[in-house]
Formats: C-alpha cells, structure tokens, sequence
C-alpha cells in the first residue's frame, strides 16, 4: 500500500490522494487548485501520473476544490468509474457544467481584452467536457462495502459538511485507510453531525481550521445587526457564497430573521442559478439534514431567485436596500463579481463573508484589509463595510475535530494532516500528538508513504 498526495497539502485546495494497492491505482477526490497563482498554474501542469493508468476515483463530496479537475482526468485519458454518494452525484450535475462554463468565460475574457500571453487563450476544459464527465460517475450507498478489487472494499460514511459528503473508508486485507474529506461540525443547524469513527489503521485528515475555533456567536445576531445597520444607511448586503451549502444556511438564517421580524422588509435575491438547482436538492434530500421537507420548502422560497444575466445585471441598477446572495464564495468568478464592482466602491454598502477565504483570492485581500481589489482587470476601491460572519463555517474547528478523535477506540497508525494552510496544518498535529500521542505527518506536494 502506497498513498501519494496529489494536493490539498498545505494549502485548502486541490485535494487528489493516490492510494496504490497493489498493482490497483485508486484517486481520492479529483479537486481544482484555487488561490494563490502557483497554485492554480498546477491544473495546467501535466497530471503527475497518466490518468490512463487510474482505475478508480471516489469522491467525498462536491465541491470544486474536490471535484472540479475530474473533467481534465476524463479529458487526458481516465476511463474507470468514479463513485460517490447519489446526492454528491446530484451536486457535481450542477458544479461541474458550471465550473466549465466559468473555464470558457474567462478565456473569452482574456481574448477580448488581450490579457492572456497565449494566443488564443484556451479553457481548462468546457462546459461540454464537464457535462461528458458525469456519465462515468457512479452513486453507491451509504454505510455498504463495495467489492472494486481482490480483497479490497470502500465504504462510504456521512461525514456532515454538505449533503452527500462522506468519510471514504478502504479496507485492504486487515488494513483500513480512512479519508475525511472535509469534516462537518457537532451542531451543525441544518446538516447532520459526522458519524462516528471508532478505529482506522491510516487516518487522511482535513485541517481547515486546524489552528481557529470558531466564535460562540448566534450568527442570526450577528446577521441581524449587519442588515438593520446597512439598510439604515441605505446601503445594500451583498453576501459572497458558496453555492453549495453556505447560500442554503443562509437562506435558512434569513427565513428565521424574516419569520422573527428582526430585519427590515427588504428584498432578498440568490443570483445564482447553480445555488437555485442546489437548493431544491435539499428538498429532494430531507433525510440528508435536520429540515423538514415543509420547511426545506419554505426556505427556498425566502429569496427571488435571479436567473438571466440580464435581471442579475438589473440588481446593480437598483439603488434601494437589498440583500444579494451570490456565487463564488471566495469572489474567484461567477457574477458575484459584477456585485463587488458595483457595490464595494460605496461606504454605505456591506460586502459580508460566511466562509473560508483561502490565501490569494479576492476575498482573502478583502477581509485582510486591501484598500482595493482587480475585478475585470479594473481596480475596484473597497470602501464599502466588510464583515465576517463569525459561527458560519461548515469545517470542524480545532476543538471540534479533537472531540471527533476522541471517538477512536483503536488509534492509528499514522495521521496525515492535509488540507489546510501551513500553519493550520502544523498547529492540529501538534494539538493531536500531544493529546493523544499519535504520529502525525503533515506532507507535501508529491509525497508518498509507505504504508503497512
């Protein structure tokens, strides 16, 4: 047994893990690399081994930093099956067309404005190769052992975080090898606690916020203050989100505040065609989280949901208060952008983030204080309120992936500290070998271990 790390290594993004078994080759998550340019010049590098020789890919869940460079694999030669949850399945149908769509547009964009050194600039892949790329995706249940070799089975366990996500456990004989993917949390308010983990041989494990605990804050309070401030000085909230998952918690934030009374009657727009589609799976999918599909509908209908790019270009005209949820969450594309250039230059406005920025995007620059950001090759001054929601995050903190470990019966053999910035990384596997005195490894890009 060999386990080569492809990415998520002291960085959030990119995550790929090679498990050789034998003669069988096995690719744990299939992630973009996003942020820092370093980074994201790796999706344009030659894949580290021939795709052609991959047998299997398992996904943990369907966020494009887990799931976005799967087209790429199909494109450069993969040709096995790829197996995941049927909601993560459900997910990648709408991430991944539009993680092509988005490749397209920028090429586009370079080409027009003459950006791009290489003539013509070219997509990662398209919107075709994206929707090409799910026929060889294949949904397994929970909690069974699937045979995908002579003595080698994978399980797939709700790991919280986002509907469909899943711990990925391998069994190789009498060996078992367990990857996290990312780590939900105890008290999540719609999505339900991982499962627990009792024992594993090798243990994968995110670390995100490996060095943070995340506030003891209602964010209800929190979101309450931010909107009644804003639209007191008639501004505008505009909320950068993840598609998947962080536009559905606060879609559910903002029908309890609506229901209570606590903000002012203003519109609330989800410009996001792709968090529209990923919200009515909620709904398909009530067994997946704590909402009842009553209200899993009732939720959905808290917002208008802004479908043409001429009614979300409209929103930018309108000069009364408004809340606008849009994609991306970490302001690397999507029209969310077109809301920053708009409404970032005017102090009476608020641009609030509800998740994690990772190093280099937009709004990491943001929230750490740049007087202005590049949006469309113009620089857009940051004048408007920035905010953080502080309780918001769909990661474990340190705290709350101790008290995970604090499960295992059985403890591993060696941990494997991945996806988080270096810092994150280090600081949970210093917390873990001192409470628990495990090995703990953080490794770096291109690694491989032995294993037992």
């Amino acid at each position: 047994m060999k386990l080569t790390f492809l990415g998520a290594t002291n960085t959030v993004t990119g995550s790929k893990f090679l498990l050789t078994l034998g003669t069988k080759k096995i690719l744990i998550d299939c992630g973009l690399f996003q942020g820092l340019k370093e980074l994201r010049l790796r999706n344009w590098s030659k894949f580290p081994i021939d795709p052609k020789t991959i047998d299997v890919v398992v996904l943990t869940h369907a966020h494009i930093d887990h799931t976005g460079y799967l087209p790429l694999l199909i494109k450069n030669g993969f040709t096995g099956k790829v197996y995941c949850s049927s909601a993560t399945k459900d997910l990648c149908a709408v991430l991944l067309p539009d993680s092509g769509y988005l490749q397209e547009e920028e090429a586009k964009f370079l080409n027009k404005h003459g950006y791009s050194k290489h003539k013509p600039a070219l997509p990662l892949y398209t919107q075709q190769d994206a929707i090409e790329s799910l026929n060889y995706i294949h949904p397994i249940q929970f909690r069974k052992q699937y045979k995908i070799d002579e003595e080698t089975y994978i399980s797939l366990i709700p790991a919280g975080h986002i509907l469909g996500a899943t711990f990925v456990q391998f069994k190789h004989y009498d060996t078992t090898i367990l990857f996290s993917g990312d780590l939900g949390r105890p008290n999540d308010i719609i999505m339900h606690a991982p499962a627990v983990i009792q024992a594993a041989d090798y243990l994968v494990l995110e670390s995100t916020y490996g060095n943070r605990l995340h506030k003891k804050i209602n964010p209800l309070d929190e979101l309450a203050d931010i909107v009644t401030r804003t639209v007191a000085r008639d501004g505008t909230v505009v909320i950068p989100a993840f598609a998947v998952g962080r536009a559905q918690h606060l879609l559910y934030l903002m029908y309890l505040l609506k229901k209570e009374n606590r903000i002012p009657n203003v519109p609330i727009y989800l410009d996001s065609p792709m968090a529209k589609e990923a919200t009515q799976l909620f709904v398909k999918y009530a067994e997946l989280h704590r909402l009842e599909p009553a209200l899993s509908q009732a939720v959905c209908e808290v917002a208008t949901y802004i479908n043409s790019k001429e009614e979300s270009q409209a929103l930018d005209t309108v000069t009364s208060p408004k809340i606008i949820i849009s994609a991306s969450g970490m302001l690397e594309g999507g029209r969310v952008l077109h809301h920053i250039k708009m409404f970032a230059p005017d102090a009476k406005n608020t641009i609030v983030f509800a998740g994690y920025q990772a190093t280099g995007t937009r709004g990491a620059d943001m929230i750490n204080g740049k007087p202005s950001i590049k949006v469309f090759g113009q620089s857009v001054p940051v004048n408007a309120e920035i905010k953080v929601l502080s309780n918001m995050s769909a990661h474990a903190d340190y705290e709350e992936i101790l008290d995970w470990l604090s499960n295992f019966n059985h403890h591993p053999r060696k941990v494997f500290i991945t996806h988080g910035e270096p810092e994150a990384a280090a600081s949970l596997r210093d917390k873990i070998e001192e409470k628990y005195r495990w090995k703990c490894v953080v490794p770096e890009y291109l690694q491989t271990e032995q294993l037992g």
